[in-house]
Protein backbone atom coordinates (compact mmCIF):
# COMPACT_ATOMS: atom_id res chain seq x y z
CA UNK A 1 0.00 0.00 0.00
CA UNK A 2 1.37 3.29 -1.04
CA UNK A 3 0.57 6.49 0.16
CA UNK A 4 0.19 9.81 -2.05
CA UNK A 5 1.62 12.15 0.97
CA UNK A 6 4.22 10.96 3.39
CA UNK A 7 3.70 9.85 6.50
CA UNK A 8 5.61 10.47 9.96
CA UNK A 9 6.41 7.76 13.41
CA UNK A 10 3.69 9.87 15.14
CA UNK A 11 1.15 9.68 12.54
CA UNK A 12 2.09 5.48 12.51
CA UNK A 13 1.90 5.34 16.47
CA UNK A 14 -1.92 7.02 15.87
CA UNK A 15 -3.20 4.61 13.35
CA UNK A 16 -6.25 2.52 14.45
CA UNK A 17 -5.35 -0.92 15.43
CA UNK A 18 -7.39 -4.15 13.26
CA UNK A 19 -6.49 -6.70 11.33
CA UNK A 20 -3.89 -4.95 9.09
CA UNK A 21 -0.17 -4.30 10.52
CA UNK A 22 2.37 -1.34 8.99
CA UNK A 23 5.76 -0.80 8.59
CA UNK A 24 6.93 3.14 7.26
CA UNK A 25 9.73 3.04 4.55
CA UNK A 26 10.71 6.43 4.30
CA UNK A 27 7.52 8.07 4.91
CA UNK A 28 5.46 5.37 2.33
CA UNK A 29 3.24 3.17 4.33
CA UNK A 30 3.56 -0.16 3.37
CA UNK A 31 0.86 -3.21 4.73
CA UNK A 32 2.03 -6.04 6.46
CA UNK A 33 0.45 -9.58 5.25
CA UNK A 34 -0.66 -11.92 8.15
CA UNK A 35 1.42 -14.90 9.01
CA UNK A 36 1.05 -18.09 8.36
CA UNK A 37 0.94 -21.40 11.31
CA UNK A 38 4.95 -22.00 10.13
CA UNK A 39 5.70 -18.65 11.05
CA UNK A 40 3.72 -18.82 14.48
CA UNK A 41 5.86 -21.77 15.30
CA UNK A 42 9.25 -20.01 14.36
CA UNK A 43 8.58 -16.99 15.93
CA UNK A 44 7.45 -18.78 19.44
CA UNK A 45 10.38 -21.25 19.07
CA UNK A 46 13.29 -18.76 18.67
CA UNK A 47 11.65 -16.32 21.46
CA UNK A 48 11.14 -18.64 23.82
CA UNK A 49 14.68 -20.42 23.31
CA UNK A 50 16.36 -16.45 22.87
CA UNK A 51 14.03 -15.23 25.95
CA UNK A 52 15.35 -17.65 28.28
CA UNK A 53 18.42 -16.97 27.52
CA UNK A 54 19.08 -13.60 27.58
CA UNK A 55 16.75 -13.18 30.83
CA UNK A 56 19.10 -16.09 32.51
CA UNK A 57 21.99 -14.12 31.62
CA UNK A 58 21.22 -10.57 31.99
CA UNK A 59 22.02 -9.73 27.99
CA UNK A 60 19.17 -7.33 27.64
CA UNK A 61 16.08 -7.33 26.10
CA UNK A 62 14.30 -9.99 23.68
CA UNK A 63 11.16 -8.42 21.95
CA UNK A 64 9.21 -10.53 20.10
CA UNK A 65 6.89 -9.55 16.66
CA UNK A 66 5.54 -6.28 16.33
CA UNK A 67 7.94 -3.90 18.15
CA UNK A 68 8.22 -1.07 16.05
CA UNK A 69 12.26 0.60 15.54
CA UNK A 70 12.41 4.37 14.36
CA UNK A 71 15.33 3.88 11.51
CA UNK A 72 15.03 7.37 10.31
CA UNK A 73 13.83 10.63 10.16
CA UNK A 74 12.87 13.33 7.50
CA UNK A 75 11.51 11.00 5.85
CA UNK A 76 10.70 8.00 8.81
CA UNK A 77 11.30 4.46 8.07
CA UNK A 78 9.64 2.08 11.34
CA UNK A 79 9.98 -1.44 11.02
CA UNK A 80 9.09 -3.84 12.88
CA UNK A 81 11.30 -7.79 12.66
CA UNK A 82 9.74 -10.67 14.17
CA UNK A 83 12.20 -10.84 16.89
CA UNK A 84 14.82 -8.28 18.28
CA UNK A 85 17.62 -8.13 20.88
CA UNK A 86 18.85 -5.43 22.12
CA UNK A 87 22.40 -5.12 24.07
CA UNK A 88 21.96 -4.47 28.36
CA UNK A 89 24.44 -1.38 27.54
CA UNK A 90 22.27 0.14 25.21
CA UNK A 91 19.68 1.17 27.70
CA UNK A 92 21.78 1.14 30.79
CA UNK A 93 19.42 3.16 33.54
CA UNK A 94 16.13 3.50 31.87
CA UNK A 95 14.70 2.42 28.41
CA UNK A 96 13.59 5.12 25.94
CA UNK A 97 10.16 6.92 26.60
CA UNK A 98 9.95 6.87 22.65
CA UNK A 99 6.84 4.34 21.84
CA UNK A 100 9.39 3.29 18.96
CA UNK A 101 12.38 2.55 20.37
CA UNK A 102 15.36 4.66 18.59
CA UNK A 103 17.99 2.51 16.21
CA UNK A 104 18.05 -0.39 15.74
CA UNK A 105 18.11 -3.42 17.26
CA UNK A 106 21.61 -5.29 18.01
CA UNK A 107 19.80 -8.40 16.13
CA UNK A 108 17.01 -8.57 14.01
CA UNK A 109 15.37 -11.53 13.44
CA UNK A 110 12.87 -11.63 9.41
CA UNK A 111 10.96 -15.04 9.71
CA UNK A 112 9.69 -15.63 6.20
CA UNK A 113 6.03 -16.19 5.38
CA UNK A 114 5.10 -18.08 2.26
CA UNK A 115 4.18 -14.52 0.08
CA UNK A 116 8.09 -13.25 1.57
CA UNK A 117 10.31 -13.40 -1.80
CA UNK A 118 14.21 -14.33 -1.14
CA UNK A 119 14.97 -10.79 -2.83
CA UNK A 120 12.75 -9.12 -0.80
CA UNK A 121 13.78 -10.45 2.43
CA UNK A 122 17.38 -10.23 1.39
CA UNK A 123 17.07 -6.44 0.97
CA UNK A 124 15.15 -6.20 4.39
CA UNK A 125 18.33 -7.58 6.27
CA UNK A 126 20.90 -5.46 4.20
CA UNK A 127 18.69 -2.46 4.99
CA UNK A 128 18.54 -3.28 8.72
CA UNK A 129 22.79 -3.83 8.74
CA UNK A 130 23.15 -0.28 7.38
CA UNK A 131 20.50 0.96 9.85
CA UNK A 132 23.35 -0.24 12.28
CA UNK A 133 22.27 -4.19 13.32
CA UNK A 134 24.92 -5.90 13.87
CA UNK A 135 23.32 -8.93 12.98
CA UNK A 136 20.23 -10.01 11.20
CA UNK A 137 18.76 -13.34 10.80
CA UNK A 138 16.11 -14.94 8.03
CA UNK A 139 14.45 -18.12 9.29
CA UNK A 140 13.14 -19.53 6.15
CA UNK A 141 10.49 -22.61 7.62
CA UNK A 142 9.92 -23.67 3.92
CA UNK A 143 14.11 -24.48 3.23
CA UNK A 144 14.22 -24.76 6.84
CA UNK A 145 17.62 -22.77 6.81
CA UNK A 146 18.59 -19.49 9.06
CA UNK A 147 20.78 -16.89 7.18
CA UNK A 148 23.18 -15.04 9.09
CA UNK A 149 24.01 -11.72 8.08
CA UNK A 150 27.26 -10.11 9.74
CA UNK A 151 27.82 -7.42 6.88
CA UNK A 152 26.81 -7.28 3.09
CA UNK A 153 29.27 -9.77 2.15
CA UNK A 154 29.13 -11.83 5.67
CA UNK A 155 26.20 -14.02 5.11
CA UNK A 156 26.51 -17.90 5.77
CA UNK A 157 23.30 -19.92 5.63
CA UNK A 158 22.76 -22.65 8.06
CA UNK A 159 20.57 -25.75 7.78
CA UNK A 160 19.03 -28.24 10.14
CA UNK A 161 22.49 -30.04 10.95
CA UNK A 162 24.28 -27.08 11.69
CA UNK A 163 23.94 -24.99 15.25
CA UNK A 164 22.96 -21.30 15.81
CA UNK A 165 24.91 -19.29 17.68
CA UNK A 166 26.22 -15.65 17.80
CA UNK A 167 29.28 -15.58 20.62
CA UNK A 168 29.73 -11.93 20.15
CA UNK A 169 26.59 -10.68 20.38
CA UNK A 170 24.90 -13.72 22.34
CA UNK A 171 27.88 -15.44 25.01
CA UNK A 172 26.67 -19.12 25.05
CA UNK A 173 23.54 -18.89 23.16
CA UNK A 174 23.30 -22.22 21.21
CA UNK A 175 20.41 -23.73 19.33
CA UNK A 176 20.18 -26.21 16.73
CA UNK A 177 18.71 -25.08 13.78
CA UNK A 178 16.05 -28.27 13.68
CA UNK A 179 14.63 -27.16 17.19
CA UNK A 180 13.25 -24.00 15.49
CA UNK A 181 11.24 -26.10 13.57
CA UNK A 182 9.56 -28.30 16.25
CA UNK A 183 5.65 -28.36 16.32
CA UNK A 184 4.57 -30.46 18.54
Amino acid sequence: MSTATLVNAEQLLRMPRGRSRYELVEGDLRKLALNGWRHGVVVANLVALLGHHVREHGLGLALGGGCGFLLARDPDTVRAPDIAFIRKDRFAAAPPRDAFWPGPPDLAVEVMSPGDTVNEVHEKALAWLDAGAAQVWVVNPAWRTVTVYRSATDIRTLTEGDELAAEDLLPGFRCRIADLFVSA
